[in-house]
């Protein structure tokens, strides 16, 4: 395994076995198939793919929730489906890897914020200075410090995420997975998520997996990923994958707005910039295009 690569996965595979226990059929329900990428330590990279398409069974095998129907996952240069892997083993892996699910109800536990946000440095059987230490810092880094002592029941949806957030930033880990961790939030909910991944990433130096819907979302990362029907199709930078409009929407997938934009006025016989991806890129692109023809 490249020393450089956090995640490396090998022909990648996971199937659900689904039970109909009433007519006795059992339906092998394919996930994923044959899925290989590798991922470097401080990468951002977003993973797409419209519902069903295997994304989020990918997120629960890098976490190792999911057991993989056959290939290999490394993290962090261990063999996390060698036979030999040991629920221990599974313990000290998930230490560096940490995941924000879609519903933060799911991931708080205690009725005081900065209690929540300690129960997992509390699991790694850390001296009390340390957590206390961990617990302040985390909250500062996801702007809820004021809220330490709310009960988290009482917060709104987007203070939930921030502060499950910060028990699992809390735990230190070298990669964090979210999980359509924007999808319940509303808009001013999602930037500030947003914004928590990309000063995790940039400042911290923490490898961030974003598994999203959300094009606009997906065009501020550094790499992204589109999985269909449970096979890998894309894979490079935003400009990149963005720029194949049709194929995604032969996906059932969409680019940002702006990109959507240019792609249409293209095809309409326009000469404008389709590199264009950012807002202001497509705004810039479209001026300098008028520019030109002099309107």
């Amino acid at each position: 395994m490249d020393k450089s690569s956090i995640i490396k996965v090998e022909n990648l595979s996971f199937t659900y076995a689904d039970a109909e226990e009433s007519v006795g059929i059992k339906k092998e329900l394919p996930a994923l198939s044959d899925v290989s990428f590798s991922i470097s330590q401080g990468e951002y990279v977003a993973v797409l793919g419209h519902n069903g398409s295997g994304k989020s069974t990918l997120a629960k095998l890098l976490n190792m929730i999911l057991v993989p129907t056959s290939g290999k996952i490394y993290i962090d240069g261990v063999d996390v489906t060698a036979p030999d892997f040991t629920e221990d083993d599974v313990f000290n892996v998930r230490r560096s890897i940490g995941m924000v699910f879609q519903n933060p109800d799911n991931q708080l536990v205690a009725t005081v914020v900065d209690e929540d946000v300690a129960f997992g440095p509390e699991n790694l059987g850390l001296a009390r200075e340390e957590i206390v230490e961990r617990v302040k810092s985390s909250l500062e880094l996801v702007g809820m410090s004021e809220y330490s002592s709310h009960a988290p029941h009482k917060l709104s949806g987007g203070q939930k995420q921030r502060v499950a957030i910060a028990g699992i930033i809390a735990m230190r880990p070298k990669v964090m997975i979210f999980d359509e961790s924007t999808a319940m939030l509303d808009p001013l909910g999602r930037r500030a998520v947003i914004d928590i991944m990309e000063r995790l990433n940039r400042e911290e130096g923490i490898t961030v997996i974003n598994i999203t819907h959300y094009m606009e979302e997906a065009a501020r990362a550094d790499r992204v990923i589109v999985i269909n029907d449970g096979k890998l199709t894309l894979d490079g930078s935003a400009k990149d994958v963005f720029f194949e409009v049709d194929k995604l929407h032969k996906m059932g997938l969409e680019a940002p707005q702006g990109r959507e934009l240019v792609h249409a006025l293209n095809k309409l016989g326009f000469k404008i910039d389709a590199a264009a991806l950012s807002e202001k890129e497509c705004t810039e692109a479209i001026i300098n295009y008028l520019k030109e023809i002099d309107v």
